[in-house]
């Protein structure tokens, strides 16, 4: 058990270099323990990358760091065992029942007898299988495999879990159900490490950190994200031609702020003093309807702001 005064996990000057392509650079963070930590970024960011190196998958190239106390450079087969690991493709057998698979999971972690059976009761009762328990997983639900996934991934009662976009594909109730599951271990002690594309449940995290090109670029609260990012104030401007208008917004980055897309609506950082700027520019364009509201910064607004992810298709990393 992590003493409650030591970090869960902490990096220093981590760096993970394949040739000369560097996936992550120099960075460096703590973890409290308990935290609910998340790790944001596009896609070839960099979070796959940290994440197995924490986990002890792969060696870093240069920098050190601990989870739970333990060296990720000298004590990997200790950090194994304190840690679960889920990943998005929720490491299952669709061949084995949802039974088999804990099962073999709880083999690997090296859980015998009772307490072996305890635990694969409590996997089942908790993703709501208890019934199903006999059902070949691969035709389970997403939802159905996402718990059964968390609960292989803690049949060993991990104090640290690590979640690489565990909802990734997963419908909205689902993913709710999903993060009460997320509360209650954090509650509990657990520390949880996730990496999510999904804003609303970045909004949930106890601090967020936003990672791009390897770089981590900022490190902090939700609330604190949403007031630090923007350089003016936020408007929502909904046109009929919002591919145009943001065009022309983007054009216009260094007069009016930077614009980013939300659905069918445009978000604008305004930097400027008089908003009716920006509809007299947009009309003279030849957009005859423009209808512009202040609104409360959001979480997306500040990912967008922060790190403007490139068109660039990057595979994740």
């Amino acid at each position: 058990m992590i003493p409650n005064d030591e970090p869960a996990v902490c990096v220093e000057e981590l760096t993970k270099k394949f040739d000369d392509f560097v996936a992550v650079d120099n960075i460096s963070f703590e973890v409290a323990r308990g935290e609910v930590f998340g790790f944001l970024g596009p896609n070839g960011a960099g979070k796959s990358t940290t994440i197995r190196m924490l986990c002890g998958v792969i060696e870093p190239t240069a920098g050190e760091g601990s989870v739970g106390g333990y060296s990720i450079l000298k004590e990997r087969s200790k950090i194994k065992l304190i840690t679960g690991y889920m990943s998005q493709k929720f490491s299952l057998y669709d061949d084995l029942t949802a039974a088999e698979n804990l099962e073999f999971f709880s083999g690997v972690y090296g859980l015998y007898g009772r307490e072996r059976r305890d635990r694969i009761e409590w996997a089942l009762s908790m993703s709501n299988l208890g019934d199903r328990r006999n059902d070949l997983t691969g035709n389970l639900s997403g939802g159905f495999k996402q718990r059964l996934a968390l609960g292989a991934a803690i049949l060993h009662n991990p104090s640290i879990l690590f979640l690489d976009e565990p909802t990734a594909g997963i419908d909205p109730l689902s993913r709710r159900d999903f993060w009460d599951l997320i509360y209650e271990l954090s509650s509990s002690g657990v520390t949880v490490f996730v990496t999510t594309h999904y804003m609303d449940e970045a909004e949930h995290c106890n601090r967020i950190a936003l990672i791009d090109e390897g770089k981590l670029i900022r490190l902090d609260t939700p609330s604190g994200l949403k007031r630090s990012a923007a350089t003016g104030r936020i408007y929502e401007i909904s046109i009929s031609d919002w591919r145009y208008g943001f065009d022309l917004l983007r054009r216009e980055e260094m007069r009016f702020g930077k614009s980013s897309v939300f659905g069918s609506k445009i978000h604008l950082d305004y930097i400027g003093e008089d908003i009716k700027q920006v509809r007299y520019f947009l009309t003279a364009q030849g957009i005859d309807e423009v209808s512009i509201r202040e609104v409360t910064p959001s979480l997306e607004d500040a990912f967008v702001t922060v790190l403007r992810p490139t068109n660039k298709n990057k595979g994740d990393r």
